[in-house]
């Protein structure tokens, strides 16, 4: 478990050695790789650990360098999100309430203090938490899935869902393709990846600070 963690923070901080590695060894393919991460950390309620922010700038950054098309990332990685955001909805509509009972009995998978932080994040924002909650790791995995198990209309969460996912993905993209290749986060990308993680986690730090002191 140790080991497996370790391997997880290691492809989170050196993010952009993996992405000059996966589009050496397997060319357009990465494409693919990189639509499947996305996919996976907006789509199941069990991958909120992958590093959909850092990954997108550091594929901004990559193809600001020449190796990715800006166009390809930003239309592919923007439909991952929204794809993977409908069916994460449309599980918490239809399972919703059996895989909580199942995950009660027997918990692994589901941790439910997420569920409950992201219960209390849409009675602050409404509809909008969709397109907020994009910009916060842990939530932005769990708020389709919140929307579906509380049966939100479908097409107030498609607006929502595809606002906040081509912002989502425009704004870490394009900021990777103008500043990834600047020497000095170039040098020290680590740093920035680090930075980015902190940045994006500091909205649920301070919701999470204000209810202790309530």
């Amino acid at each position: 478990m140790g080991a497996d963690l370790m391997s997880i923070v290691d492809f989170i901080i050196h993010i952009d050695l993996y992405l000059v590695s996966f589009a050496s060894d397997y060319g357009s393919w990465v494409y693919g790789i990189l639509f499947f991460i996305i996919f996976l950390e907006t789509g199941l309620v069990v991958a909120p650990f992958l590093p959909g922010d850092s990954l997108l700038f550091a594929s901004g950054a990559l193809a600001s360098a020449g190796a990715l098309n800006i166009i390809l990332v930003f239309f592919l990685l923007s439909l991952a999100a929204i794809l993977g955001d409908s069916v994460n909805y449309w599980i918490g509509n239809i399972f919703g309430k059996r895989l909580l009972r199942a995950d009660t009995e027997n918990p692994r998978f589901i941790k439910k203090e997420y569920i409950a932080r992201t219960e209390k994040f849409y009675e602050k924002y409404g509809g909008r938490a969709i397109i907020i909650a994009r910009f916060i790791p842990i939530i932005r995995t769990f708020a389709p899935f919140v929307a579906g198990l509380a049966k939100m209309n479908y097409g107030k969460f498609a607006l929502y869902n595809i606002s906040g996912g081509i912002l989502w993905v425009g704004l870490f993209t394009i900021g990777g393709y103008l500043f990834g290749n600047i020497p000095l986060i170039k040098d020290n990308f680590s740093i920035a990846v680090i930075a980015i993680i902190i940045l994006s986690v500091i909205p649920l730090a301070i919701e999470i600070l204000r209810k202790r002191k309530k």
